[in-house]
C-alpha cells in the first residue's frame, strides 16, 4: 500500500441560494449577505474586545508558556485555552444582545490565534531590543553573533531589518527604547469574518451533495440586535464548488465574511489524499530564480558522484516563463488604482474642509464615492489577473518537473528578497505576485509527489556558477563594456549566459547540495533550507544513442504503417505554377488578368495585424495600407467611443470590447501560452525528455563535457 498523506487547501467559494430551514422562505441573496454581515459584526467585536482586554505583556507571558495556573498544559484549540484561563468572563457582550454560546466560541477562537500569532512578533522584537547595537544602521559581526544567539530558531534577516526599523522609528518619536511589543505597536486588527471550525452541530453543519455542490446549514441572526433567540434561525445555503475541489475531497468547516461587491465568501478548507515526498535523497531537481520582467527560470540539474566528488551537471536548457505582457497591465493598472485614491482623497479633504451647510458639500462626497466604486473594480480586476497568473505559472513549473523526471523544485526564499539601497527595487519586488506563486507551487507539486523547497537568495546573481568568481552584469551580450543588469559575465572562466539563467544553476546546485539540511516546518510542512553550500555546476551532453532510440520509438509509433508492395509515384494532374517575379507591387488590372503573375505574400509576413490601428474621433478605425481589416467585433470599438474620455479611462479599461482592446498588439500563440490561459505569455514547451541527462545508470563512467560550453549561442535561446 503506498503511503499518503492528507494534503490540506482552501478553496474560495460563494453562496447562491439560502433557504430559512423552520418556514421553507426563500431569502435573496442581498438579505442573506446583510444577516450574515450581522453575525461577523458580531463576532469581530466580541474578539476585539477579548483582544484589547488581553494585549499585555502578562498575558502573552501566559500563552508563551503554555500552562495554566495549575501546571498543565493549555489545549491546542484557542476557545478551549482561553475558558481554561477563565480570560472570557471579563468581558461581556454588549447589553441588550443574544449571543449563543458557539457564537462565543468562535470569536474567542479568533481572538486566541491573533494573540498566539503575536508571540512570533514578541520574541523578535525582545531579543532585538536585548542586543540592542551602538549603531542601529550597521551592527557589528560581533552584535549579530549575540543577536542570533538570542533569536528563535528559523528567523530571517528581512525580520530582523524590519523590527530594528520599527523599533529606531519609535526611538526617533519617544527618545526612549520600547518596553516590549504592546508598548511598541497598538492591538491587532480584526477582520469581520465567522470562524465556524470552532462551532459545533448546534450551530452549524456542512454536507456535500454532489460534485459541484455542497450544503452548509448555519444559524444567522434576523437583525443587527438580536435580543432573544428567536431572533435567530436555521438558513440551508447551497455553495457552488469551484473545480480545484476533487470529488474524492474531504470538506470542512468554512469561514463566512463578506466582500467589498457585495458577495459572500466561503473559505472552505478539504483535503484529499496525496503521496508522501521525502526532504532528502534527491538526485534530479529543477531550480527557479524570480526574475523582475521574466517571472520565473529555471534549468535542469542534476546530482553526481559520492562524498567529495560529488557536483551537479546540468543539460544547459533555460525554462522561461515570460510574463512581460502580463506585468506590464498590472503595472498600468496599479497606477490607475493611485491614481483613483488620490483623486478620491482630495474630493473628500475637500468635503471636509467645506462642511454640511455648503452646497458643494454634498457633490464632493457623491464624486467621491463614484471613485470608490471605480478603485475597487480596478482593485478586483487586479487580484483576479494576479491570481490567474500565479497558478499559471505554477502549473508550467509543475509540468517541467514531471515531464523532465525531476523529483523536488528548489526556490529562492521569499523572506530573504530585498533590494539594498533601492527603494523603486523594493516596490517592484512587493507587487509581484511570488508568494502566491510559491504557494500554488506547493498545492499542485503536492499532488503530482514532488517536492518543494526554498534555499537562501542571497548572493545567488552574484558569483559564477561555473567557477564561484565574481560575475559582471552588463545589458547585453554585445554590450560588456556598459553596465547593466541583464546579462552575467565570467571574466575568469568566460561564462556568458542571462542573468536569471546562471542564478537559477546556482539555486538548483544549493539545494542539491545542501539537501540534508532541509528543515520541514511541523503546521504547514513547510520545507526550507538555511545552510548554504556552496558548488560549482558543469554542463553535459545528453547521450544521443538514448535519445536518438527514444525519438525513433517515438515517431514509429505514431507514423501510420507503410503499404507494401513497390513504391510508386503518382502522376501529377496540375501544372506547376511559375514563381512571381519582378517587384512585389504590381499594377492590380495585370494581377487580375494573370493570377499566376501576380504578388504573393511573403511567407516571413506576420499572420496577425502587428501595427495598432488609428481610432478616429468619430468611431471610425483607419488601418495601416497593406493589413488585415477583418478584424473580430470583440476587438473594435464602439461607435461613439473612439477616443476615450479622460474622466472615464478608469472604466474603459475594465469593459471588455473597448477602443482598448484594438490598440493591443497581437503576437503568435505558442501552445504553451494556450495551457497556461493567456494569448500574450511566451514560455518554454514542456518537452517530456529522458528522465536522467548524462549516463542513464552506469555511475563508472562520467558525464561528457560539452562543446563550446560556455558560448552563449550553444546554451542559451530566447
Amino acid at each position: 500500500m503506498k503511503t499518503v498523506a492528507r494534503l490540506m487547501a482552501t478553496a474560495s467559494c460563494s453562496a447562491f441560494r439560502g433557504v430559512i430551514e423552520s418556514s421553507g422562505e426563500r431569502v435573496g441573496q442581498r438579505v442573506l449577505l446583510e444577516r450574515v454581515g450581522f453575525l461577523a459584526q458580531l463576532s469581530r467585536e466580541l474578539a476585539v474586545a477579548l483582544v484589547a482586554a488581553r494585549w499585555d505583556e502578562d498575558c502573552l507571558d501566559v500563552l508563551a508558556a503554555g500552562v495554566d495556573e495549575r501546571g498543565e498544559a493549555l489545549p491546542s484549540k484557542g476557545w478551549m485555552a482561553m475558558r481554561r484561563l477563565n480570560w472570557p468572563q471579563t468581558v461581556t457582550h454588549p447589553a441588550g444582545v443574544y449571543v449563543s454560546d458557539r457564537v462565543r466560541r468562535g470569536a474567542e477562537e479568533y481572538a486566541a490565534r491573533t494573540l498566539r500569532l503575536a508571540l512570533h512578533r514578541r520574541g523578535i522584537v525582545a531579543a532585538v531590543l536585548a542586543a540592542w547595537p551602538a549603531d542601529p544602521g550597521r551592527r557589528t559581526d560581533g552584535e549579530w553573533a549575540a543577536l542570533r544567539k538570542l533569536l528563535p530558531a528559523g528567523v530571517s534577516g528581512a525580520e530582523i531589518r524590519n523590527r530594528t526599523r520599527q523599533i529606531r522609528q519609535f526611538v526617533a518619536e519617544h527618545q526612549q527604547l520600547p518596553a516590549g511589543l504592546c508598548v511598541l505597536e497598538g492591538p491587532p486588527q480584526v477582520a469581520p469574518q465567522v470562524l465556524l471550525a470552532a462551532m459545533d452541530r448546534q450551530q452549524v453543519t456542512l454536507v456535500r451533495v454532489d460534485e459541484a455542490t455542497a450544503r452548509l446549514r448555519v444559524k444567522l441572526p434576523l437583525c443587527a440586535v438580536p435580543a432573544t433567540g428567536r431572533d435567530w434561525a436555521w438558513h440551508v445555503i447551497d455553495i457552488r464548488l469551484p473545480g480545484t475541489v476533487a470529488p474524492d475531497a474531504v470538506l470542512h468547516t468554512p469561514t463566512l465574511r463578506t466582500t467589498l461587491a457585495g458577495r459572500i465568501a466561503v473559505d472552505l478548507p478539504h483535503s484529499r489524499p496525496a503521496p508522501l515526498t521525502k526532504a532528502s535523497g534527491h538526485t534530479v531537481a529543477l531550480g527557479f530564480d524570480w526574475g523582475v520582467s521574466t517571472l520565473l527560470t529555471g534549468t535542469l540539474g542534476r546530482l553526481t558522484g559520492k562524498g567529495q566528488t560529488r557536483r551537479v551537471v546540468t543539460d544547459g536548457r533555460p525554462l522561461v516563463f515570460d510574463a512581460t505582457v502580463i506585468s506590464a497591465a498590472l503595472h498600468r493598472l496599479r497606477g490607475i488604482r493611485e491614481h483613483l485614491a488620490a483623486k478620491r482623497d482630495h474630493y473628500r479633504a475637500l468635503a471636509d474642509g467645506l462642511g454640511a451647510p455648503h452646497l458643494a458639500w454634498g457633490e464632493h462626497l457623491g464624486r467621491a464615492r463614484v471613485l470608490e466604486a471605480e478603485h475597487e473594480r480596478v482593485c478586483a480586476r487586479i487580484r483576479h489577473l494576479n491570481d490567474a497568473l500565479a497558478w499559471a505559472a505554477a502549473r508550467w513549473a509543475v509540468d517541467q518537473a514531471v515531464a523532465l523526471g525531476a523529483n523536488v523544485i528548489y526556490l529562492e526564499d521569499l523572506a530573504t528578497l530585498e533590494t539594498r539601497g533601492h527603494r523603486r527595487g523594493n516596490a517592484r519586488l512587493s507587487g509581484q505576485v511570488r508568494g502566491t506563486v510559491a504557494e500554488a507551487i506547493r498545492h499542485l507539486a503536492a499532488k503530482a509527489g514532488v517536492a518543494v523547497a526554498t534555499v537562501p537568495a542571497r548572493g545567488t546573481s552574484k558569483l559564477c556558477p561555473g567557477c564561484l568568481g565574481r560575475l559582471t552584469h552588463h545589458p547585453a551580450p554585445d554590450r560588456l563594456h556598459e553596465r547593466g543588469w541583464k546579462w552575467a559575465h565570467c571574466a575568469g572562466c568566460g561564462l556568458s549566459m542571462d542573468r536569471d539563467h546562471a542564478a537559477a544553476r546556482r539555486i538548483v546546485s544549493r539545494g542539491l547540495l545542501a539537501q540534508s539540511h532541509t528543515t520541514t516546518e511541523r503546521a504547514t510542512n513547510t520545507r526550507t533550507i538555511r545552510t548554504t553550500v556552496e558548488g560549482t555546476v558543469a554542463p553535459v551532453r545528453r547521450p544521443k544513442k538514448t535519445t536518438r532510440r527514444l525519438r525513433r520509438q517515438h515517431h514509429a509509433e505514431m507514423a501510420p504503417p507503410r503499404p507494401r508492395g513497390p513504391k510508386k509515384t503518382p502522376g501529377k494532374g496540375h501544372p506547376t505554377p511559375t514563381k512571381p517575379s519582378g517587384p512585389r507591387h504590381r499594377d492590380t488590372r495585370h494581377a487580375a488578368a494573370n493570377p499566376t503573375q501576380g504578388s504573393q505574400t511573403s511567407r516571413r509576413m506576420p499572420d496577425a495585424r502587428t501595427v495598432p490601428a488609428t481610432v478616429l474621433t468619430s468611431g471610425a478605425v483607419q488601418r495601416p495600407a497593406g493589413h488585415d481589416t477583418t478584424t473580430p467585433a470583440a476587438f473594435r470599438p464602439v461607435p461613439g467611443h473612439g477616443v476615450p474620455a479622460p474622466g472615464r479611462l478608469e472604466e474603459q479599461l475594465l469593459r471588455p470590447g473597448r477602443a482598448r482592446l484594438s490598440r493591443r498588439t497581437c503576437r503568435r500563440r505558442t501552445r504553451a501560452a494556450e495551457r497556461t490561459g493567456f494569448h500574450h505569455l511566451h514560455a518554454t514547451e514542456v518537452h517530456p525528455l529522458t528522465p536522467r541527462f548524462g549516463p542513464p545508470d552506469d555511475n563508472r563512467r562520467r558525464p561528457r563535457r560539452a562543446r563550446k560550453a560556455w558560448k552563449p549561442q550553444a546554451h542559451t535561446e530566447f
